[in-house]
């Protein structure tokens, strides 16, 4: 049984960055919170209110739901090449679990070259986010 001090962790938000091209610390931070971000964005839609106020409204499913109203639990993993990168974005989306996909512009760094950055999994329950990211190490 839970107290109500107890903390339930049953969702997490998984953040997976590239270390093969070699970003800054600032930059790759920049990059993870554009990816955990996004998630939420993409899913999103402005709308105007009766009043005239412009909202960001943003269907969330149970488990993001679950999420934002508990501890934001966020793990930052790592993989070694712009193809790890891709694969972990993809069985994500085809297990249709929330994800998103960076892509930097390449206007401070890469001179230039658009360049997948980072993706991140979740906010889902966390053995789904570990069918994505079992394997892959801590940053």
């Amino acid at each position: 049984m839970q107290n109500d001090n107890e903390i339930v962790n049953n969702t997490k938000q998984a953040l997976i960055l590239r270390t093969d091209i070699k970003m800054r610390k600032g930059k790759m931070v920049s990059q993870g919170a554009h990816a955990a971000e996004k998630v939420f964005f993409d899913r999103g839609s402005i709308i105007t209110n009766d009043a005239g106020t412009r909202l960001l409204c943003i269907p969330l499913t149970d488990d993001m739901e679950e999420w934002v109203e508990n501890i934001f639990t966020k793990v930052v993993l790592k993989v070694g090449s712009e193809a790890e990168l891709l694969a972990i974005y993809e069985l994500a989306e085809s297990l249709d679990i929330p994800c998103a996909l960076i892509q930097d512009v390449g206007l401070t760094v890469f001179n230039g070259v658009p360049t997948y950055t980072a993706v991140s999994v979740g906010p889902a329950k966390n053995e789904d986010v570990d069918k994505v990211t079992k394997g892959l190490p801590l940053l």
